[in-house]
């Protein structure tokens, strides 16, 4: 048994990787094929929106499919369909056929991201302590990967076509060889095949509603991803517009928000199994919140760093603490709302240009920052949904022995 769980985290690491790595070599052509394709920023910046809406049709399908057949069955396909669609952008030629690639590749990478992160629950659950944190980790090694990979393959002259098939295949052979070390799904988990009638009528998430837990951690995963999408977009802006850094230096801002990123995350499931999940995200968030503003308040290159860094280092842990609190609040609708948390959690992610842009036509880039500072703040004071209900109890107790 022991060795049948190791196998199965070693496999889920692989699917993780696997989805960084592909979402990574798409960011990295995304100037090549712009450029194949012959539009601008601003028709791109449309498209992309197409990525967003095809990844959150795609969570909210393979949610409730995870939770009938098992992750077992559903994150090869996932995995292999997120494989196929990488290589469409690059054969894309006008608006419409990128359009079209895009909403396929934002379905495949929603069904991968879902259904791995309800293996990785599953996995959790096995191993009875926090090890969400690292698998999310290594999605953030895999885009490094990507972007060494893929800087490389450019120097080197090949087409998007050509470098986004060879990682297709390559993306496929992997999902395939990951599959049987799968776990397969938990006896104690009751399918709806064995569920009386008035038994289903109960218990299906869909005939009951979504729990209210389970919005309200949707509602944080919207804010703090959104607070990770500000990173992503406007670090490197910050610095260079509102610090007059050179470019090279403006770059560090992201890099070193990355950076402290995936090493909190590859941390944090040992504090979370020392102090639980929800000093986690309570203390995460505040450290969050005082880097951030440590940044935006910065007059300097230097402090700004530290305050992009440190608030890398606080929103590490927060993300994972949400998921496989979702995972774990219904063994029997462990996709399902797992998906309702990482499908408003995307959108929170994509609505960071689109909240933070309009926002510096009233006030400076650095003050607008006080939006994500805020729902830090609001997540800390939040932080007790996390906290397990009595008839949980005993498993989480079990979970950080």
């Amino acid at each position: 048994m022991e060795r049948t769980l190791r196998a199965g985290r070693l496999a889920t690491f692989a699917y993780f990787a696997l989805n960084g790595f592909l979402m990574g070599m798409w960011i990295v052509h995304i100037p090549a094929i712009e450029h194949q394709v012959g539009i601008g920023h601003a028709v791109l910046g449309w498209l992309l929106l197409l990525l967003g809406a095809g990844a959150f049709v795609g969570m909210q399908v393979v949610g409730p499919l995870t939770d009938r057949l098992g992750a077992r069955a559903v994150v090869p396909a996932g995995a292999a369909l997120c494989s196929a669609a990488l290589v469409l952008p690059g054969l894309a030629t006008n608006v419409w056929t990128l359009g079209a690639a895009l909403l396929v590749l934002g379905l495949g990478n929603g069904c991968l991201d879902v259904s791995m992160n309800a293996h990785a629950v599953q996995v959790e659950r096995g191993y009875r302590r926090p090890v969400m944190s690292a698998f999310h980790a290594t999605f953030s090694i895999g885009g490094v990967l990507a972007a060494l990979v893929g800087a490389r393959t450019l120097s080197w002259g090949w087409s998007p076509a050509v470098t986004l098939g060879a990682v297709a295949l390559l993306g496929a052979a992997a999902a395939g060889l990951s599959a049987p070390a799968l776990l397969r799904p938990e006896p104690t988990a009751r399918t709806p095949a064995s569920r009386t009638k008035k038994e289903t009528s109960e218990a299906s998430p869909s005939r009951r509603g979504t729990p209210r837990q389970i919005w309200i951690l949707a509602a944080l995963a919207l804010m703090l991803m959104l607070c990770e999408g500000v990173a992503n977009d406007w670090s490197v802006l910050h610095l260079r517009d509102a610090l007059g850094a050179p470019a090279a230096t403006a770059a560090l801002a992201y890099g070193a928000f990355a950076a402290a990123m995936t090493v909190g995350r590859l941390l944090a499931d040992r504090v979370a199994a020392r102090f639980g999940p929800v000093a986690v995200l309570r203390h995460g968030a505040t450290v969050a919140a005082l880097g951030l503003t440590v940044a935006a308040l910065s007059p300097w290159v230097p402090p700004a760093l530290f305050g992009w860094t440190v608030f890398g280092a606080g929103l590490s842990g927060c993300i994972p603490q949400l998921f496989s609190a979702a995972g774990h609040a219904d063994q029997d609708a462990a996709g399902a709302n797992v998906s309702r948390v990482a499908g408003l959690g995307y959108l929170g992610m994509l609505a960071g240009p689109a909240v933070i842009g309009p926002l510096t036509h009233f006030m400076p880039l650095n003050l607008t920052f006080f939006l994500p500072v805020a729902f830090c703040a609001v997540a800390a004071c939040t932080a007790g949904i996390l906290r397990p209900k009595p008839t949980a109890r005993a498993e989480v107790s079990a979970m950080r022995s």
